[in-house]
């Protein structure tokens, strides 16, 4: 079978690379130039399969005025005139209850977990570099409370696979001597020897190279959907217009097609006739060249989580790359200082001396828009259209579940009985 792809991040990518496996002839698209261009390019790198947390949590419900009015919230609220925000909004706080919480959190720790097998199998059969390393990770708190609550989380995911302790700040400060260094009065951490890190866009374009020299499969990069072209409840075709071919335009068709264009998924749906309860999620990072040995010994081994900040560090080889906020602002691509400056005063606050006298362009500024599910499941599978499969909503957990999603759409498309329960996952559930 003939299935096109339709965007080249990391969820495009390995969805590619498991139906290629499978025997299917595949084509995969996307606007950008190179593979993992868009959200993928700069992502927090972490691969965390054990804290998978949903956004939708009861404490927003609390801390809904700081998100709307607080200048230092991390999580920022920009309400406009566009019902899909609305909608969105409604059905996440409508998430924002312990029952659903535990739910999601389940659902997630399943397909994290497969995801990492996955990813493990993947970089066997198919070995090359993207800065991977398995470190550990520590969510650091400075709140007593937060580590009493958290103490709580890590108890109920011990029931479900999950290997991780809370510490005291000493034993932390042992495990990552960098944190030795923080103007922070730390109240502990949580600890999970296990977590891993690596260059999301490294791996895309690793995958799409190795990819390459099989005769089945076709990579078009600058090629851009302009319209979608229906028959009988299917897709017959997509029209494309390629930059690399002069601005020319195409019609693609194929038996199949899997939609995992991300933030930009919501509106081929409506070309398409249908809804998806997608919203994007804006974040930011920077990419610290460790440019000396000095630098390079004030950056963090393990992968950090600043919990009261929301700012993750990630250790890639000679780089450290630093990611945080959450903003609903519709597709706004604008990088504010503000925002890139918080990262760096973070850095600085937490490893001083990893970034120096380096100015903010030299720190690769980037914007993403990580698409969400109101409740924080990924949907995958079946669409309303009948030739149409999804592969989207993975929100800030792209990187850590793009395998496993890609495996479980795979098995569906297939027709095989799959590795772990697809029901959560399901459109429309």
């Amino acid at each position: 079978m003939h299935i096109c792809i339709l965007g080249a991040g990391v969820i495009g990518v390995t969805s590619a690379y498991r139906l290629l496996q499978d025997g299917h002839e595949v084509t995969l698209l996307d606007s950008r130039p190179v593979a993992g261009g868009g959200t993928s390019m700069g992502n927090g790198a972490q691969l965390s399969y054990s804290y998978v947390a949903p956004l939708a949590d009861p404490s927003v419900w609390t801390h809904w005025p700081h998100y709307l009015f607080s200048a230092d919230s991390p999580l920022t609220l920009k309400p406009k005139f566009d019902p899909a925000q609305w909608r969105w909004l409604l059905k996440f706080l409508g998430a924002c209850n312990a029952e659903r919480v535990q739910r999601t959190t389940i659902e997630l720790l399943q397909l994290a977990f497969y995801s990492r097998d996955e990813l493990t199998q993947l970089h066997q059969a198919v070995p090359f570099d993207f800065s991977h390393r398995t470190a550990g990770k520590l969510v650091m708190y400075t709140d007593p409370a937060g580590l009493v609550s958290a103490r709580k989380q890590v108890a109920f995911q011990s029931q479900y696979g999950c290997q991780q302790e809370v510490i005291d700040a000493a034993r932390c400060l042992e495990i990552e001597p960098a944190l030795g260094n923080a103007s922070r009065n730390w109240a502990g951490g949580v600890y999970t020897p296990s977590e891993e890190a690596g260059d999301c866009a490294q791996f895309c374009q690793g995958l799409v190279t190795a990819m390459s020299s099989n005769a089945g499969f076709r990579f078009l990069p600058s090629t851009t959907v302009t319209q979608v072209n229906m028959k009988d409840g299917a897709i017959a075709s997509v029209q494309a217009a390629s930059e690399v071919a002069g601005a020319s335009t195409q019609a693609i068709d194929a038996d199949a097609f899997v939609l995992a264009l991300g933030a930009d998924s919501a509106a081929f749906a409506r070309q398409a006739g249908f809804r998806l309860p997608l919203y994007p999620l804006k974040g930011y990072s920077i990419t610290v060249p460790l440019n000396d040995s000095f630098a390079q010994s004030a950056a963090p081994q393990v992968s950090i989580t600043d919990i009261s900040k929301k700012i993750v560090y990630a250790r890639l080889g000679n780089r450290l790359r630093v990611a945080g906020r959450v903003e609903l602002v519709g597709m706004d691509t604008h990088i504010p200082d503000r925002a890139i400056n918080e990262l760096i005063d973070g850095a600085n606050e937490l490893f001083p001396g990893s970034i120096r006298d380096q100015k903010a362009a030299q720190l690769s500024p980037w914007a993403g828009f990580r698409p969400a599910t109101p409740s924080g499941v990924p949907v995958i599978g079946a669409s309303p259209v009948k030739n149409l499969y999804l592969n989207i909503g993975q929100g800030a957990l792209g990187w850590t579940l793009a395998c496993g999603s890609a495996a479980l759409l795979a098995a569906q498309i297939g027709g095989r009985k799959t590795a772990i329960d697809v029901a959560p996952f399901r459109y429309g559930r």
